[in-house]
């Protein structure tokens, strides 16, 4: 089957899908929005080319957008691919795909650089706040003049305004992170 065969096969079900999870018979769904019953039918089995002019009243009918009926399928939607980092020593999978209230990323983090050292590593600050809770391993954390271990279940939040710097102490360790604008544009940028 063709891409486009795919596509108008995929449309007909969400017509008939939408339909049905509506209660509505072919029917109801003809009497809003001005189509034949038999026409309907004939759309939702393949037995009849979809036109624009039908489609449009038929999305309006059923309380979706044109878009939302067409919009190809890919796993790219569903599935999060991890980013890796090997200069950064981190694998990254950022959980949300738009930034949620005041611009925050949930990301999960995979974190194999080892623990920083003072003094040999140039603590960073940035404006905003960082979240994280520790999922397995443990995570060193220098934050301004302290050294704090956060082990799994247990999580920190911290001014990114504080010079800061962090890594896996004794194995890798994976963490879930919440970060603003400016913690997201710090932490998973690529490296250079």
């Amino acid at each position: 089957m063709t891409q486009d065969g795919d596509l108008d096969g995929l449309v007909r079900k969400r017509i008939r899908g939408l339909r049905l999870a509506r209660g509505w018979s072919l029917d109801d769904l003809a009497a809003r929005c001005y189509l034949s019953p038999s026409t309907l039918s004939r759309i939702e089995t393949g037995h009849r080319r979809i036109a624009l002019d039908q489609l449009a009243p038929i999305a309006r009918a059923l309380g979706t957008t044109l878009d939302e009926l067409v919009t190809s399928v890919s796993d790219d939607d569903v599935v999060i691919r991890p980013h890796r980092d090997v200069a950064r020593g981190t694998t990254t999978w950022v959980l949300s795909r738009e930034p949620g209230p005041h611009g925050v990323t949930v990301a999960k983090m995979r974190i194999t650089r080892p623990a920083p050292v003072r003094g040999a590593e140039e603590l960073r600050v940035h404006p905003g706040r960082d979240w994280f809770t520790v999922l397995s391993g443990t995570i060193v954390l220098l934050l301004g003049e302290r050294t704090i271990l956060v082990e799994a279940g247990e999580a920190a939040e911290f001014s990114t305004m504080i010079p800061h710097a962090f890594g896996a102490h004794g194995g890798p360790a994976e963490v879930l992170c919440i970060l603003d604008h400016d913690g997201q544009r710090t932490h998973l940028r690529p490296s250079t």
